[in-house]
């Protein structure tokens, strides 16, 4: 198959960077298909519509965001069988991943449209905007089985060591959604409902034609109809490494929307602007991301391998690179919020509230680049569990009780948003903490 790359011989940084690039392009255009959706609302259509893509988006992240979290599992497992040079277990691994997410697909798209008001209820959705809300959620919902295949294969691809093809699947949604956006919102006035009916059918079209160019290009490995079984040996190695990453994902996701749902209360204006400035933090945040994905990759092909210590060696080189990107993103959000913040509205009152959220969010840039990269690391060497546990505790125990007790004290937004920050220190203590627990453990390290 082209583009697939080996991660366990030659130079680190130039194999790792080019690795990575096409996942940030990918990540980037996955967070502008996002906020064309907000971009496109806010400048057609009122703060009602702009606050129900807000909320109602940050549930479909959230659900969507634990079935890519599981599907790491299918990334790890691919990569440290590629390592091991055990090409031929690929196809069992595809092809039980197949039937995994259908199967969860298949029941998102019955449940989700079922419990759109009781979702929009749980986030104290502002009335005005409650039924808009309840509107995309229902719709995005009804096409979760492409959400769930257009992640999956962007999963299985990066384990193959192929960041090109997931980047050419997102463009293509992005350009589909654009477009819808612009009928559907610009033109046809339909507001949230018509972001979500474009964010759906763009994710379809791009899945069709993904699919159409993975069957042309090939797999490195036998596959076929036969090879789409559920094999319990699989499944549970599978499950074993995706489901901590995907607990612990769900209920990070979880505690973002306790957040907004506090932040809810505070009124229309709060609720829009801090779903604009998630827009916003959406690319602030695309380096460090990127960098967790690529070493989620890279990590598991030199486990793999027996190869631990060069897989160190590709932390500290991605954190330093990684960091460099931060410190630009802290200077742009957090002195240039209102700024960022103005593309997604006209309403000046709604870009000042998420100025002031952003600030937090820059402080956060500097501290996620050591974060994700350790994160990509664990999962990597199959640590998903600790990545569980860090990213839990941190955000049960930090991240919502300090965001409660600011709003109950401080009635800002860039107080409540100090909570992220805050439990990202946590975590990075406790990554480094387990880095010198685990470090004898490692194969192909010094003694």
């Amino acid at each position: 198959m082209e583009h697939t790359q080996d991660f366990t011989k030659g130079p680190i940084l130039g194999p790792l960077l080019r690795f990575s690039m096409p996942i940030l392009l990918a990540l980037f255009l996955q967070a502008l298909y996002g906020a064309v959706d907000l971009l496109v609302v806010g400048k057609y259509a009122l703060a009602q519509d702009v606050s129900g893509v807000a909320v109602g988006s940050q549930i479909m992240f959230t659900v969507t965001n634990l079935i890519g979290s599981f599907a790491m599992g299918t990334t790890i497992l691919l990569g440290q069988k590629l390592g091991e040079g055990e090409r031929e277990a690929g196809g069992a691994i595809i092809g039980t991943s197949v039937v995994i997410f259908l199967a969860a697909g298949v029941a998102l798209t019955i449940l989700i449209p079922l419990l759109g008001g009781r979702l929009a209820a749980a986030m104290n959705a502002p009335e005005e905007a409650f039924a808009q809300t309840r509107r995309y959620i229902a719709i995005c919902g009804a096409g979760s089985v492409m959400i769930v295949a257009y992640n999956v294969l962007g999963s299985i691809l990066r384990g193959l060591g192929d960041a090109r093809t997931p980047l050419m699947t997102v463009a293509i949604a992005s350009v589909c959604n654009i477009a819808g956006d612009l009928l559907l919102v610009a033109h046809f006035h339909l507001g949230a409902a018509g972001a979500a009916l474009a964010t759906v059918l763009s994710q379809t079209v791009s899945v069709l034609i993904s699919l159409a160019v993975l069957r042309r290009r090939g797999l490195p490995f036998a596959f076929s109809r036969r090879s789409i079984a559920l094999r319990p040996q699989i499944l549970r190695r599978i499950a074993q490494l995706g489901t901590p990453i995907a607990l612990q994902d769900l209920l990070v996701g979880l505690s973002f929307l306790v957040i907004l749902a506090i932040v809810n209360r505070l009124g229309l204006i709060a609720s829009a602007g801090v779903g604009v400035a998630e827009k916003v933090c959406a690319f602030i945040m695309l380096t460090p991301a990127a960098f967790m994905q690529s070493m989620s990759a890279y990590v598991a092909q030199n486990h793999g391998a027996g190869r631990d210590d060069r897989a160190v060696r590709g932390l500290r080189i991605a954190i330093v690179v990684s960091t460099l990107f931060g410190i630009v993103m802290f200077w742009a959000s957090f002195f240039h919020g209102d700024v960022l913040c103005a593309i997604f509205t006209n309403d000046g009152d709604v870009a000042a509230a998420g100025a002031d959220y952003l600030r937090a969010y820059g402080i956060d840039c500097l501290l996620t680049c050591f974060l994700f990269c350790f994160i990509g690391f664990y999962n990597g060497l199959g640590y998903t569990g600790f990545v569980m546990a860090q990213g839990i505790g941190a955000a049960f125990l930090i991240r919502i009780p300090v965001a409660y007790i600011m709003s109950r004290t401080m009635h800002r937004l860039f107080f409540i948003g100090l909570s992220i920050p805050c439990s990202t220190v946590a975590q990075i203590l406790a990554c480094f903490v387990f880095l010198a627990a685990v470090r004898r453990k490692l194969r192909g390290m010094p003694r």
